[in-house]
């Protein structure tokens, strides 16, 4: 059974105002001190560091200083997954709050934010290189790493996902504000992220080959500074052997995050089977992956999405059983079929992020409002 992994890029805001705040540092040192005993012993509340030669288990820095970035170890069981998405989220909360902030899994800040970059070499030269683009790069992603057993096998697969991406998206989309307005997307991250020239969905490669001599040309272009930067909606990991599916926003409920992750593994199964089989993938342009992920983007699970097999609109409810449909046999095999199943009705049920920000927003008429149900749900305090 394939292995799965989550990365969360989390927000870290004031208490009482809702406004990002830039405590990432002192955030880390606490979490530090609470996982080292040298310190004054291991927080019973906190996630356990990995062993050394295990990927992940950690939290660290990301671009900013409003944020930090959690990621699990490898799980092949969700309810393991979920627990551990859990635990990291607990470890940031309780560090955070020393440090007096709270923490939020939201794809973009509700309130406005002033930038406030992280002082490493490669963080600074992104700024002098990509300028605004750098500084206004506040956003929540979730990533997940799904084992794959070769380069060969991970293309095969990406080329066969990709058209199955923006669903992704719409079930995971929780960004509808930025600095203070709404956007009218569900995720507006996924609009921001486009800024980065190599961000979006993409191309079909055909072999290991040309992905490594197109990321090795991307590079030489000095368009980009190095591998970290390829921001395809979904890549070959360059640390670990595994697909990397970057699509989704960061959610809300830690269940969405599990769900993202069971169709993230589910799609990277039934993508190799077809490969063996000798199945070719959906005859999907750029282009029009590019609309199919906007639509995806800009609606959400409201209204419609398009099916990558048709290229039609369909209602969002429909293209979504379409995707548990297509890998049903491998969410079977796999153990996830029945939480797949209710965790996509109760989506479709309370809304996803965007649509709970929102309603949050008409209930009390305060984005700060929206700020801290945010703080509460990203907890599981939600009733």
């Amino acid at each position: 059974m394939r292995t799965v992994g989550v990365e969360e890029e989390l927000l870290l805001v004031d208490a009482e105002s809702g406004r990002p705040r830039s405590v990432a540092a002192r955030t880390l040192r606490y979490a530090a001190e609470a996982s080292d005993p040298a310190e004054g012993g291991v927080d019973a509340d906190a996630a356990p560091a990995a062993p050394d030669d295990v990927p992940g288990g950690s939290i660290d820095h990301e671009l900013q200083k409003h944020q930090v970035e959690t990621d699990t170890v490898p799980h092949t069981d969700m309810t393991a997954l979920g627990e551990s998405v859990r635990e990291w989220r607990s470890n940031a909360i309780t560090a955070a709050r020393r440090a007096g902030a709270r923490v939020i899994a939201a794809g973009t800040s509700p309130l406005p934010v002033a930038s406030s970059i992280v002082e490493k070499p490669r963080y600074l030269q992104m700024v002098e290189h990509f300028g605004l683009t750098t500084s206004e790069a506040l956003t929540g992603g979730c990533h997940v790493h799904v084992s794959v057993e070769s380069d060969d096998e991970g293309i095969a697969v990406l080329d066969r996902i990709r058209g199955w991406l923006p669903v992704l998206l719409a079930l995971s989309a929780n960004s509808p504000f930025w600095h203070g307005d709404d956007t009218k997307y569900a995720s507006f991250r996924s609009q921001a992220m486009g800024r980065w020239p190599t961000a979006g969905p993409p191309e079909a490669f055909g072999t290991a080959q040309a992905y490594h001599e197109l990321v090795d040309t991307m590079i030489a272009s000095g368009a980009i500074l190095d591998q970290g930067m390829i921001y395809f909606d979904a890549r070959l990991s360059h640390h670990y052997p595994t697909v990397e599916v970057r699509v989704a926003d960061v959610c809300a409920d830690a269940a969405d995050t599990v769900l993202i992750a069971a169709l993230s593994r589910g799609l990277v199964d039934t993508a190799a089977r077809e490969w063996r089989a000798g199945v070719d993938p959906l005859p999907l342009s750029v282009a029009m992956l590019r609309l199919i992920t906007w639509q995806a983007g800009r609606f959400g699970i409201e209204g419609e999405l398009v099916d990558p097999r048709t290229v039609t609109p369909h209602p969002a409810r429909d293209v979504v059983a379409a995707l548990v449909e297509h890998v049903r046999e491998a969410l079977r095999e796999n153990g996830d079929e029945e939480f797949v199943d209710a965790q996509v009705e109760e989506i479709f049920a309370r809304g996803n992020g965007a649509m709970r920000q929102r309603a949050t927003l008409e209930k009390t008429g305060q984005l700060s409002d929206v700020v801290a149900e945010l703080a509460r749900i990203t907890a599981g305090l939600e009733g």
